[in-house]
């Protein structure tokens, strides 16, 4: 047992080293993607993102089709600078959310039409952690 217990070590490692396997087609992409300036934590019926001075959420799942894009709806709100006040609710805009997969790297688009911008391209990685510098 003794000489065994490394081998078991090393299996176990190895496994939880193995690559996340790519999105398939017609599957909701799921899982934390983060990148420059942003963060996206996504599940089978929507999620949230996170920038360095606004927030978003996604209402829904976002779909890959069989060439790794994908595209939803939901919402963009814009940050502001200094602290947030008590009960303050900020205004929200309806966006769009869109971008590509390929094996652990995502690249996401969002266009918020009511105020007539385009946020990206981001380039994200799945699992990785965001870096954020919030807004002051």
């Amino acid at each position: 047992m003794n000489r065994l217990l490394p081998t078991i070590v090393i299996a176990t490692a190895l496994i939880s080293c193995a690559p996340v396997p790519p999105a398939q087609a017609g599957s909701p992409l799921v899982g934390n993607w983060g990148g420059q300036h942003v963060g996206l934590a996504i599940g089978p019926s929507g999620g949230s993102v996170d920038y360095d001075c606004a927030a978003g959420r996604i209402d829904g799942p976002l779909v890959v089709d069989r060439n790794g894009r994908f595209s939803g709806k939901g919402s963009h709100t814009p940050g502001m600078g200094g602290p947030e006040r008590v009960g303050e609710v900020r205004p929200s805009y309806p966006a769009g959310y869109s971008g590509s997969v390929s094996g652990e790297w995502m690249t996401l688009r969002v266009d918020v039409p009511d105020r007539g911008i385009a946020i990206g391209p981001y380039r994200l990685r799945r699992g990785a952690e965001p870096m954020l510098m919030r807004c002051l």
